[in-house]
C-alpha cells in the first residue's frame, strides 16, 4: 500500500481513478501503480487532473500531489 497527500489551499474532495478516496490534505492510502488525481466537478482549480506514477512511499513521507486555484483566487 502506498501513500498521497493531495494539496490544495481548501478541502475539497480528493477521486483516484474517478471513485471519492478522501479529503485534499490528509494522508491517503492508494495502490501502487498510475493513478489519475482530481478534485471533482467545481472546476476552480488547476490542472484539471494529474496522471501519477505512484511507488515507494510511506505513511511519514506521502507522495505530494499539487492542485492550485484558477486565477490565482
Amino acid at each position: 500500500m502506498e501513500h498521497v497527500i493531495v494539496r490544495f489551499p481548501s478541502r475539497r474532495l480528493v477521486y483516484i481513478d474517478d471513485e471519492e478516496n478522501g479529503f485534499t490534505n490528509q494522508v491517503l492510502r492508494v495502490d501502487a501503480g498510475t493513478h489519475v488525481f482530481a478534485l471533482g466537478n467545481v472546476a476552480n482549480f488547476r490542472p484539471a487532473s494529474r496522471t501519477v506514477m505512484v511507488r515507494d512511499t510511506s505513511v511519514l513521507e506521502p507522495l505530494e500531489i499539487r492542485f492550485s486555484r484558477k486565477g490565482g483566487a
